[in-house]
């Protein structure tokens, strides 16, 4: 094991960084315990941007040994750059008690600070430039950080899935028997951690970035007999997630704000046809004939329409009458004039017989 350490250090300072990491394992397998082992590994990942590992790589350490000041300042730079800022500044600080003589936490922990400062400004700038009921679209940032992967356990001994609501997301790790003490999980802002180390067992890791980010301090574990249940709480409730790992193809999400109102009135897709206001569609077909230009006998026939659509019912029995009675050629609207004789009438020479509509 020894051996192996020493060849590991040597790759490292010769910038063969994923030998010095395949060493490294090849250590840790001999020796599981040994804190040195993981925060030298999580320096090798953060140099091959293998941030989530490294991070896990380094809270490992850490639970070996809490007084190693080296592991909280490698999580806190792996976090920076996955700009998990409060868990960076939580690991510094952590660290900078410990080596209180090293200069680089009080530097770190300044920009994180600096950095906190700004995400809460810009978070508190968008919230107010955002108008209600529009689509606002949120996109991480594309930085080195978009290189780190789940990471998939050398052996899938358990499989996992998970479903989210508007306020958290719910991950199920199927593993049956599994005693609480040999379950380790970590909560990163964007980044979920979980060991499960039995004895006499290969020991099962699970580490990736997560779609969005989180907040720590409410995440919650359960270790039940058929599975391990983990609640994530969203950092952004009610931001729809794509998928449980950050991907930079969907990095770009679409949320949709509305006031209170309108939430309260859901609307569903349905497959029947939409309703059709009769009354509207009449008005409008009026309006049109109304606005109509005809000419000739159209024109006239028209005109005769709308005198007897708007006339009394003594006007219309005179204009009925007149009609009829004179073969088309009376159009009479007195029905004092008409209604006590016949009408009789006959177009003059020349002139065509019309049919007149009502």
């Amino acid at each position: 094991m020894a051996d192996l350490e020493r060849k590991a250090k040597e790759a490292f300072i010769d910038d063969h960084f994923e030998l010095a990491v395949d060493l490294y394992t090849q250590a840790i397998a001999l020796n599981p315990t040994n804190p040195d082992l993981f925060a030298d590994r999580a320096q090798a990942n953060i140099k091959l941007n293998n941030l989530t590992e490294a991070v896990a790589d380094a809270s490992r350490a850490i639970e070996l040994d809490p007084s190693m000041a080296k592991a909280y300042l490698r999580k806190g730079i792996a976090c920076m750059k996955l700009e998990e800022y409060q868990t960076a500044k939580a690991a510094l600080e952590a660290g900078a008690s410990l080596a209180t003589e090293e200069p680089r936490f009080a530097n770190l922990i300044k920009e994180c600070d600096e950095c906190i400062a700004e995400e809460t400004g810009e978070t508190k700038k968008q919230a107010v430039e955002a108008p209600l009921n529009t689509l606002s679209l949120k996109e991480e940032p594309e930085d080195i950080s978009s290189k780190a992967s789940m990471v998939t356990p050398s052996k899938s001994k358990y499989r996992h899935e998970f479903y989210q609501k508007p306020e958290e997301v719910v991950v199920t790790i199927f593993a049956k028997g599994i005693p609480a003490s040999s379950v380790t999980v970590d909560f990163g802002e964007q980044i979920l951690s979980v060991s499960i180390d039995v004895p006499g067992e290969d020991a099962y890791h699970f580490q990736t970035r997560l779609f969005g980010k989180i907040t720590p301090d409410k995440c919650k574990f359960y270790v039940l007999s058929t599975k391990v249940e983990i609640r994530l709480t969203k950092a952004e409730s009610g931001l729809h997630w794509a998928s449980l790992e950050y991907n930079q193809e969907t990095a770009v999400v679409k949320r949709i704000t509305v006031s209170s109102e309108i939430a309260q009135r859901p609307t569903y897709p349905s497959s029947k046809p939409k309703g059709v206001d009769w009354d509207k569609f009449e008005a409008e077909v009026k309006k049109e004939e109304k606005e109509e230009k005809l000419d000739g006998d159209a024109a006239l026939n028209k005109f005769f329409r709308e005198i007897y659509q708007d006339a009394d019912e003594d006007t219309r029995r005179a204009m009925k009458k007149s009609f009829v009675e004179s073969n088309g050629t009376v159009l009479s609207t007195n029905w004092k004039e008409v209604g006590t004789k016949k009408v009789e009438g006959s177009p003059p020479d020349g002139m065509e017989m019309r049919k007149w509509e009502f």
